[in-house]
């Protein structure tokens, strides 16, 4: 056999591989739209109407629909040119922020201002709750576990959401639009903390061929609707300062430090959501995978420290869940049956994932980076496995879906060549998350 064509047999396996996943992804998830469409038909308890989503279905073609197919394409011809293995690592970062901020409010602005300001005025979000803070937060944090009359969404989670919104408040930033702009530039910060994470352990190659999968990702449909983009952040941030002070060469008290800031960053991050902690579980393997056990013990006391302090200004964090969880008992449970919520949310998770998350899971004993996909899909299978994903998972899983499609740069064998970015299956992730805005109406 000729070395040309050698060369040609690999191209051809990895695009046989990349068809075969996007089929098996299409496979798995037009069967589930089909399940639930049934379930839907049935009269099944789901609570919802727009299975597998909560919300309403609509058809809304408008100029601005044009937005997000054209950032997607240029992203893509971009990656396609090998632009992304080109530039400055730095300048990579940038633009995958500028590009993923364009991305997701290409896709909110389909529905207009409202894309960015109707979940800020559902009665159930937390705006609702900022004006209970008053002037005086302490009082609030006080109160937060006995005082009625909060927002369901408040009623679920933390303090955090909420005086973060009368912090803004409080600094003038009242106008609804411009906080969701905010809220979308802060949910953008995710994929460049993830490349830098990836990059620590997987390698630069492997991070920019990461780039255009993060920055093209369906789940950019919600994080321009949903205040877990700041737990997405901070737990983003978390991990990338654990890479960090886990990196080789760095020891002693560089290291300890560093350790102890990924703690903070997770502790606050738990203060805005009870389910953020499981992203401490990929801490833990970060640190067993890279031989430096001890600075769990570092990053165990800086997690303690945010929390610790909120106890001491009124707010025990382990009461606040007891309640949380005893709420959904009483407010979600009777009414959406757990045995088909807890189906319909793997369905969920492929359309808010897309193709790289059958690539990624077929490659993960092969990444380095396998501590990431612990912690993420632990959440991920802990809340499906508990029926606590009754809806809105699609929502609450945006601090842990990044990771999860981590491994679909993994290389085919172990220690080998990063393969190029899965650019089919990247655009048809785009293609799902322009169609469901296309239909989808959330109620938030």
């Amino acid at each position: 056999m000729s070395s040309t064509a050698r060369g040609r047999e690999p191209v051809a396996s990895a695009v046989w591989r990349e068809r075969a996943d996007l089929a098996t992804w299409l496979a798995l998830t037009l069967t589930g739209l089909a399940l639930t469409w049934l379930a839907v038909r049935s009269g099944a308890q789901l609570g919802t109407r727009s299975a597998p989503f909560l919300g309403s279905y609509r058809l809304l073609l408008a100029f601005a629909s044009l937005l997000a197919p054209i950032v997607a394409a240029s992203t893509i011809v971009l990656a396609w040119r090998g632009q992304f293995d080109r530039v400055n690592f730095r300048v990579l970062l940038a633009f995958a922020y500028a590009g993923t901020l364009a991305w997701a409010l290409s896709l909110a602005l389909v529905d207009g201002a409202a894309g960015l300001t109707r979940s800020l005025q559902s009665p159930d979000n937390y705006l609702t709750d900022v004006p209970a803070v008053g002037d005086d937060p302490h009082a609030y944090l006080l109160a937060f576990t006995t005082a009625p009359g909060h927002s369901a969404a408040a009623r679920g989670h933390p303090p955090g959401p909420v005086l973060l919104l009368w912090a803004l408040h409080r600094i003038g930033l009242t106008d609804e639009l411009a906080l969701g702009v905010l809220l979308t530039a802060i949910g953008a910060l995710v994929t460049p903390l993830v490349l830098l994470a990836v990059r620590g352990v997987c390698g630069e190659l492997a991070a920019r061929r990461y780039a255009p999968v993060l920055m093209l990702a369906p789940y950019a449909v919600w994080v321009a609707v949903s205040l877990e983009v700041v737990v997405a952040a901070l737990g983003a941030a978390a991990l990338a300062t654990g890479v960090l002070a886990s990196a080789r060469g760095r020891s002693g008290l560089r290291a300890g430090g560093w350790a102890l800031v990924a703690g903070m960053t997770l502790g606050v991050a738990a203060l805005f959501s009870y389910a953020a902690a499981w992203l401490g579980l990929s801490l833990v393997c970060l640190y067993f995978a890279r031989r430096r056990p001890f600075l769990n013990l570092a990053t165990g006391l800086g997690a303690l420290i945010p929390v610790l302090a909120a106890q001491l200004a009124g707010f025990e964090w382990m009461e606040g869940l007891l309640l949380a969880r005893a709420d959904y008992a009483a407010r979600v449970e009777p009414y959406r049956s757990a045995l088909w919520w807890s189906g319909i949310g793997l369905v969920v998770l492929l359309l808010a994932a897309g193709p790289p998350l059958v690539r990624s899971l077929r490659r993960l004993r092969n990444t380095p980076g396998w501590p990431f996909l612990v912690g993420a899909g632990v959440a991920v299978a802990f809340s499906l496995l508990a029926g606590l994903a009754r809806g809105g998972a699609e929502a609450a899983w945006l601090p842990f879906v990044p990771w999860l499609t981590v491994a679909a740069v993994a290389p085919e064998e172990q220690g080998g060549p990063a393969p190029p970015a899965p650019l089919l299956l990247v655009a048809v992730g785009a293609v799902t998350a322009v169609v469901v805005e296309a239909l989808l109406a959330t109620p938030w």
